[in-house]
């Protein structure tokens, strides 16, 4: 950590043009500048500093990874200033014919404000303001002033729209820069906490027991099934007391321990990336798969691919149980009983049935069940698994 007495070292200025990624995607960060939609800027942003709210939580914040590279902390704070900077902007196109900006040093403003030194208590909820006020802006922008005009003091030319664009790809950008990972994030906020979830989630709710009881119904005798995601076992001892027999895995290690610790076997597992096959007879597919309520921590594009990989794994007519929360775009949560912020993707029976068939699925049943803790609706799929 910096002492408060001596700055770091000056970042390497970025003499970079990156208006291109207004009309190109950006090869790094992967963001698709000229795929997105107007309409989705506002909620792009407001996740995005949801994001970065998370970064805010994890250790080494002031660190840098390089001398003349930002630490985690300063690009967040960077971040907050291009939100209120982007706003500022925005709301002088709408009011003013095609208006030149003032020239602004991101360097020297770090340099100033001694980013390397605030507060990442602040900077968290500091951001978030900022971009939801920005994200407002964008969202009350009327059709015919999306190409209202603005230009740099370099000479660059923008609209409401590409400036919009353009400013969405930044924050982006420096989540890629901090090397952000959201499944990581989630996965490590499961395993700081993954004894307590286990104490708070060994009673099986009523509607998980009647799809349960229902589920194992349907399988042939002794039948096999992959869960994904165990968690503690609750869901795999009741389906076993009904005669299923589970393989147990889980990408958190601290639940695959747990596991192992009360004598069952577990694997750790991601089943977007790692190999599916039953380790102990990997030539035969699953009767079945059971996801209750893991699967919806997966990014909303890696879903199908995801769930595409589970159908190659199960036989023809196989079963799929599938649990995830009722909504749209996704949220950071501290809800329940894990205090770090994990993230909660979110779907619409019909977007997620289109994803499902997609994939090799026919869907038998979708049941719209209460949640427990909140008000939120979870979507109770069944389906199976399309022949050949």
């Amino acid at each position: 950590m910096t002492s408060p007495g001596s700055a770091p070292p000056p970042v390497e200025p970025d003499t970079k043009d990156w208006t291109w990624v207004i009309t190109q995607a950006c090869p790094d960060c992967g963001f698709d500048g000229p795929g997105l939609t107007r309409g989705e800027l506002p909620d792009r942003i407001r996740e995005n500093a949801a994001a970065w709210a998370v970064v805010l939580t994890q250790p080494g914040l002031r660190v840098r990874p390089e001398p003349e590279v930002w630490s985690a902390l300063e690009y967040a704070c960077h971040v907050r200033d291009v939100h209120a900077l982007f706003d500022q902007r925005v709301r002088l196109m709408l009011a003013e014919d095609d208006p030149q900006f003032d020239n602004w040093d991101q360097d020297e403003t770090a340099h100033e404000q001694r980013y390397d030194l605030q507060d990442p208590a602040e900077v968290g909820p500091a951001l978030v303001a900022a971009a939801e006020a920005v994200a407002a802006t964008y969202a009350g922008v009327a059709d015919d002033a999306w190409e209202r005009p603005g230009r740099r003091s370099n000479g660059s030319q923008f609209t409401v729209d590409t400036m919009g664009r353009y400013h969405l790809h930044d924050v982006v950008h420096h989540l890629w820069d901090v090397g952000f990972d959201a499944v990581q994030a989630t996965v490590a906020a499961y395993d700081a906490a993954a004894e307590e979830y286990h104490q708070g989630t060994q009673e099986l709710p009523v509607s998980v027991v009647e799809v349960l009881d229902r589920f194992v119904r349907l399988l042939p005798p002794g039948g096999r099934v992959l869960e994904i995601g165990s968690g503690g076992g609750r869901d795999a001892e009741a389906m076993e007391a009904r005669g299923a027999v589970v393989r147990r895995t889980d990408i958190t290690a601290g639940f695959v321990r747990l596991l192992h610790e009360q004598g069952y076997a577990a694997d750790l597992l991601d089943p977007l990336t790692d190999d599916l096959a039953d380790p102990d007879d990997p030539t035969r597919p699953y009767d079945a798969v059971w996801a209750s309520a893991s699967l919806l921590h997966v990014a909303r594009e890696d879903l199908p691919i995801v769930l595409t990989r589970l159908a190659t794994a199960t036989r023809a007519t196989g079963l799929l149980h599938l649990a995830v929360k009722e909504g749209d775009g996704e949220e950071w949560s501290t809800h329940g009983h894990v205090p770090l912020p994990r993230r909660f993707v979110y779907w619409r029976e019909r977007e997620l049935r289109q994803v499902l068939s997609g994939a090799g699925w026919d869907v038998l049943e979708v049941r719209r069940v209460p949640g427990s803790v909140s008000e939120q609706i979870w979507l109770d799929v069944v389906a199976a698994r399309r022949a050949r």
